[in-house]
């Protein structure tokens, strides 16, 4: 049986009043009058960077993946990359396992799990963040053999744990050709090894300005390389991992900017202890740290960074489809992200405050978290 929706409709050529019909997919986008207040419809949210939510972690196997998947669902994310931590091989194998079980058999209520970013083992001890120190260079052996296990959609990489030049480029290249997104991150590379790295392929770069080299007028780093060649790159808009004045410059330099939560698994919980991957972290307000104080992900939710992202300018079309339809555009997704005829009816509604109001996944209507 059909559905609608009414309200201002985010349509790939701007707003339009009216009515969305849909069942699975949408049918139709109705021109007709609404109210000044109408709820705005969005394309529902893509998150390509979550570790977790609702207590749950991905390295916990399928039953977290599931768990972590239904919480950020009621905040409007309608799919996302279940992410990965440093771990021994064994761990990591156990969570690709659980996500290719996710990924098979979708459930009910659950936001669609598109596959794995894998961020880390391959990255540098010097940039770790908080990450496990259990890095390595990247093997292709290995990675091929977690490619046949889970869809492996994204990799972090840190350019200065990859050998020379040659060795770098042709891991790279080998990746981009099976259709993975190589990402820069967790790295103290150089200008020159970052800029390298794009040449051969690398599509983006991992939580921008986060566990990289930084920017110095006389030293770049993998954050100049990133302002000056990237096409692409992930923020995270909690405006505690990156100031508004920082995520100003990198939406002027970076045209394929997107938003991601970087999610833990306190994200839709109470103040507490919780655990990333194999790290004890704590959540406090709406900052998720270790016991040092190091910044552990967050407890984002899409949601949020939406209203997080209007509060820093972005006029609200802009806002919504930087984390949307540019994480579906990089993905290469074409049957989400937009509101057309015949794409998935993947759909988010906020009132005129920017709160969540409604939520369908495939068309189905899910629940909405409060607040």
């Amino acid at each position: 049986m059909g559905r609608s929706v009414s309200g201002r409709i985010l349509t790939p050529t701007g707003w339009v009043t009216g009515t969305v019909r849909f069942d699975g997919r949408i049918i139709g986008v109705d021109p007709g009058p609404a109210p000044a207040d109408a709820p705005a419809i969005l394309p529902g949210f893509i998150d390509l960077h979550v570790h977790g939510g609702g207590g749950a972690d991905t390295m916990e196997g399928e039953a977290a993946v599931r768990c972590m998947a239904s919480l950020h669902a009621r905040h409007g994310t309608t799919s996302l990359l279940a992410t990965t931590m440093t771990a021994e091989r064994s761990d990591i194998d156990h969570a690709l396992a659980g996500v290719r079980a996710v990924v098979d058999a979708p459930a009910a209520g659950e936001a669609s799990v598109l596959g794995v970013h894998l961020e880390g083992p391959f990255i540098s001890p010097k940039k770790l963040g908080a990450q496990p120190d259990a890095t390595r260079p990247a093997e292709l052996e290995t990675l091929l053999e977690w490619m046949a296990v889970a869809p492996i959609r994204v990799i972090t990489l840190a350019p200065d744990m990859q050998g020379d030049d040659t060795d770098r480029s042709a891991m790279i290249s080998h990746l981009v050709g099976q259709g993975v997104r190589v990402q820069l991150g967790h790295s103290d590379c150089s200008y020159e090894a970052a800029l390298a790295a794009f040449q051969s392929g690398a599509a983006g770069v991992t939580h921008m300005f986060n566990a990289m080299s930084s920017l110095h007028h006389r030293t770049p780093g993998l954050a100049g390389a990133a302002l000056a060649h990237a096409r692409h790159a992930e923020l995270i808009p909690d405006l505690l991992h990156v100031h508004p004045g920082a995520i100003r410059a990198a939406l002027r330099a970076i045209p394929g900017l997107y938003g991601v939560t970087d999610a833990t698994a306190a994200a839709g919980m109470p103040d507490g202890d919780y655990r990333l991957g194999t790290q004890a972290v704590r959540k406090c307000r709406n900052g998720v740290r270790l016991d040092d104080g190091t910044l552990a992900g967050s407890a984002l939710t899409m949601d949020v960074a939406l209203r997080r992202l209007v509060e820093v300018g972005l006029p609200l079309e802009d806002a919504a489809r930087r984390l949307s339809t540019v994480p579906a555009d990089y993905l290469g997704l074409t049957d989400r992200g937009r509101i057309v005829p015949g794409l998935r009816a993947d759909l988010v509604v906020v009132g005129p405050d920017l709160t969540l109001t409604h939520v369908f996944l495939g068309g189905e209507p899910t629940d909405v978290a409060d607040g």
